[in-house]
């Protein structure tokens, strides 16, 4: 008994193809309107696909062909084979009676899962998407599981800006833990520290009441941009795929280093720019453990590394606070609005 309730909160009774396995690992989801007592039906409107691995010219440049390929994806598999992650979005449309997500019919809402594990159904055949754009006009249902998670859209702000935080809310909840767990006002130092999840992590740091904060930024336009932002005490430029540079640029190593940019090499740069003892947090998926464990043990450097898995309890209201309270945060968010 306890393994079918624990299934079907998963949602491994959606899974067609293997029968039996996580949604995630399945080949085919079943995306069936009609609900469980436990799950929840969501009327989509759009879909975000993951900014870190959508590129158009992969599935070719012809914006039909794209649309089609995509389509074809979702109508095989019962789901959006696109990239690990991005977001739904839409209205809850229905909820069964044992649903224990707290949400009501008419909220709007944002997924906060990997899309390869949400069923999903199109209706309109993304008729109104040119194929190249990753804000994905759309029309169908997705389904929701007990142990799925997904935000209600703040009133208060416009919806492309909390689409904007919420893709990357993961990361300051994870610095946040960072910080905490490392005692008494560690040193900070971001990797890639003017991008979204970059300027939510320093902000996240600052309010966990951290120590000297380092961001690290590729370009001199955006050194400019994050002094002006002040959320760091030290803004400094440096090739992240170049982990010397980076050690010579954050000058003493700090306690914890937080990785927000998707470039290979950035495992090195992280743990040479980690004091002994000290936390590495890779929140960028491009960073290999394998890579990161082999640098770690090169150095003879001994740190903790954890991979930000984008989940942490009340991980998408920290980064909206942080985004409605932090001037800079709101300045460098809003600069990077995908409209």
């Amino acid at each position: 008994m306890l393994d079918s309730v624990l299934h079907r909160s998963l949602g491994v009774h959606r899974t067609l193809d293997p029968v039996g396995v996580l949604p995630a690992a399945a080949r085919r989801l079943d995306p069936d309107p009609r609900l469980a007592p436990d799950e929840v039906r969501v009327a989509v409107q759009g879909i975000v696909l993951d900014a870190a691995s959508w590129r158009p010219e992969d599935h070719g440049r012809d914006g039909d062909a794209v649309r089609a390929a995509v389509l074809a994806g979702i109508e095989a598999s019962g789901r959006l084979d696109v990239g690990p992650r991005g977001m739904l979005v839409g209205v809850v449309d229905e909820t069964g009676l044992d649903s224990p997500l707290g949400l009501e019919a008419g909220q709007p809402v944002a997924t906060l899962v990997p899309l390869a594990g949400v069923p999903l159904r199109v209706t309109d055949g993304l008729a109104s998407w040119d194929g190249a754009g990753r804000h994905v006009p759309a029309a169908g249902t997705a389904v929701l599981f007990a142990r799925s998670i997904a935000a209600v859209l703040p009133e208060d702000l416009p919806q492309d800006v909390a689409l904007t935080v919420l893709e990357v809310c993961g990361a300051p909840a994870a610095t946040e833990r960072a910080v905490h767990r490392s005692g008494h006002r560690p040193s900070v130092a971001v990797l890639g520290a003017a991008g979204r999840s970059g300027c939510l992590s320093l902000a996240a740091a600052r309010d966990a009441r951290a120590g000297r904060l380092v961001g690290v930024v590729g370009t001199e336009e955006h050194a400019a941009e994050l002094r002006a932002a002040r959320l760091a005490d030290a803004v400094v430029v440096a090739d992240t795929t170049d982990p010397l540079a980076v050690a010579a640029a954050v000058a003493e190593p700090v306690d914890v280093t937080v990785v927000c940019v998707d470039a290979p090499g950035a495992e090195q740069a992280a743990v040479l720019a980690t004091a002994d003892g000290g936390t590495v947090v890779f929140f960028s998926p491009a960073p290999a453990s394998q890579a990161a464990a082999g640098a770690a043990e090169g150095m003879a450097t001994d740190v903790t590394m954890l991979v930000g898995n984008g989940y942490t309890p009340g991980h998408a209201a920290l980064a909206l606070d942080l985004y409605r309270r932090t001037p800079g945060v709101r300045a460098m968010i809003d600069a990077r609005v995908d409209r």
